[in-house]
């Protein structure tokens, strides 16, 4: 095999060429799914073993390596880099941490080799963030030695075409009920127990299929996950590394929307000069750059922090910030692009249009941003409460993820905290927490030599952004739902009628 960087040129050549005959041709504007020649091609040069360790035939499995060949997809595509961030986070690291040496065996020399990819099933029909509650079941045969798994997935990218799967059931007690725990198994598609329902039609994302599954599967016990405590403790873990791997997606992404909105506003001419010499452009086009140079710093904090055998079950915090703030961005970014380019960018074959729709379930998919925000504003009281703290700065400045970009916002934070705040202020609270982790990140990544223009134009917008956030959380009053809006609610009716 070649080395990495060898590779990642001639993959982002490759890449380039293909999307740009498809572009050419308008073919990835409304057609679903992805032409097979186009992926036999993209898999050829070997993408997927940069997840995959040395002595099983990859590139080393180091996490900066992914990262990399995750950005050089997401330039191209974004839907593509999805595709091998589902194959690698949700699929070859688990298996790779936690699987047996048959399974890595079998699996690793497919998916190098022949071009073979994988998925996760989690998401059930009445059970999306509640994945504690699944309803799939699995039961174990002792005399034939295999796990029996059945249930209903839906909402799994690559549905139909993913040649393994990572299956979740939970396990039946002798009363036939289900258990908290939950099992993890690796399925190969080629012996069957998986019939597709239902294909969604999904808003965006085109190249990934998803629909509904109804599984009836029979797993070898040698291809069953090997937690090294709960089930629940190895979900943590694939979910954390998961979230914390986001920014090699959002990183290709967002220097694509920057490099788009760059070159439109120097040359678009409005008035006589350029859209680059507006204040209001040059507004947002410095906040893509910012997006861009947080997302950097997140892509950095990874790489130097998450090896592959590091257990991530532990890094809730780290891992919430980065996937709710970066997807924030990546959608604010393609709404800036689009609102630059204009009428031309509301196209489904133009980057502008095409990247809004495919970027906005990045804030619902792998856990809602509402509820990442809330879950870190939630830690972080914890965490107060344990060292009996109650001023938010006094906390902030002695936390290891925020000791140097708390200075930054020492006015707005140094008041006690209250416990008992509603669910809206929690996740409001947490959208700010998650931006200062953010710049804690990026003061790291200046220390080591970043743009130095970057870096100081992406503090000053995060300070704007996190006291605007903060001066909402401080109002007092909440808006409520009127539940019976429908009486006296017509403007019509109280119209004066015109004398006859």
């Amino acid at each position: 095999m070649i080395d990495f960087d060898s590779f990642l040129k001639e993959y982002r050549e490759k890449l380039a060429n293909i999307f740009k005959k498809e572009h050419e041709t308008n073919s990835d504007a409304l057609d679903r799914g992805i032409c097979q020649e186009s992926l036999s091609t993209i898999l050829s040069s070997k993408p997927l073993a940069a997840f995959i360790e040395r002595e099983h035939g990859g590139f080393g499995g180091h996490t900066g390596e992914a990262l990399s060949m995750l950005e050089a997809s997401s330039y191209e595509s974004l839907p593509l880099s999805l595709m091998m961030g589902i194959n690698g986070a949700l699929f070859l690291q688990p298996l790779a941490n936690y699987g047996s040496d048959e399974a890595k065996k079998e699996v690793f020399d497919r998916v190098i080799n022949q071009g073979k990819m994988g998925g996760l099933m989690i998401t059930e029909p009445d059970y999306g963030s509640e994945a504690l509650k699944m309803q799939t079941s699995v039961q174990f045969n002792p005399n034939e030695q295999y796990y029996a798994v059945k249930g209903t997935k839906h909402w799994a990218g690559l549905t139909g075409m993913a040649d393994y799967w990572i299956m979740t059931a939970r396990e039946k007690n002798g009363q036939g009920e289900l258990t908290r725990d939950i099992s993890f198994f690796v399925h190969d598609s080629r012996k069957g127990g998986i019939e597709v329902e239902e294909y969604y039609n999904n808003l965006g994302l085109y190249m990934l299929p998803y629909g509904r599954n109804q599984v009836d599967i029979k797993v070898p016990e040698s291809h069953k996950l090997q937690p090294k405590g709960t089930g629940i403790t190895l979900m943590l873990d694939l979910l954390h590394r998961s979230r914390l791997q986001f920014p090699g997606m959002g990183m290709g992404f967002l220097r694509r929307m920057m490099d788009e909105a760059m070159t439109h506003c120097r040359e678009r001419l409005v008035g006589g000069i350029n859209l680059l010499s507006y204040d209001q452009v040059r507004s947002r086009v410095s906040k893509i750059q910012s997006y861009f140079t947080v997302c950097s710093a997140m892509c950095n904090f990874t790489a130097t922090n998450v090896p592959l055998k590091h257990n991530t079950a532990k890094m809730d915090v780290e891992a919430n910030a980065i996937k709710s703030v970066l997807t924030d961005y990546m959608q604010k970014a393609s709404q800036s692009l689009l609102q630059l380019t204009g009428a031309k960018g509301y196209r489904l074959d133009h980057i502008a249009g095409r990247s809004t729709v495919d970027s906005r379930p990045f804030q619902i998919f792998e856990g809602s941003n509402d509820i990442l925000y809330q879950q870190i504003t939630e830690s972080i009281m914890k965490a107060m409460r344990k060292m009996k703290n109650a001023n938010l700065y006094e906390f902030l400045k002695d936390y290891h993820l925020t000791t140097n970009a708390s200075d930054y916002f020492k006015e707005v934070l140094n008041f006690e905290l209250d416990t008992k705040m509603p669910q809206r202020k929690l996740v409001e609270l947490g959208q700010a927490l998650g931006r200062i982790i953010s710049m804690e990140f990026t003061l790291k990544l200046g220390e080591q030599g970043f743009n130095k223009q970057l870096i100081e134009q992406a503090i000053i917008n995060v300070q704007d952004e996190v006291t605007s956030i903060l001066t909402q959380f401080k109002t007092t009053k909440l808006s409520d739902v009127v539940d019976y809006y429908q009486e006296e609610s017509s403007w019509f009716s109280l119209q004066k009628q015109p004398a006859i």
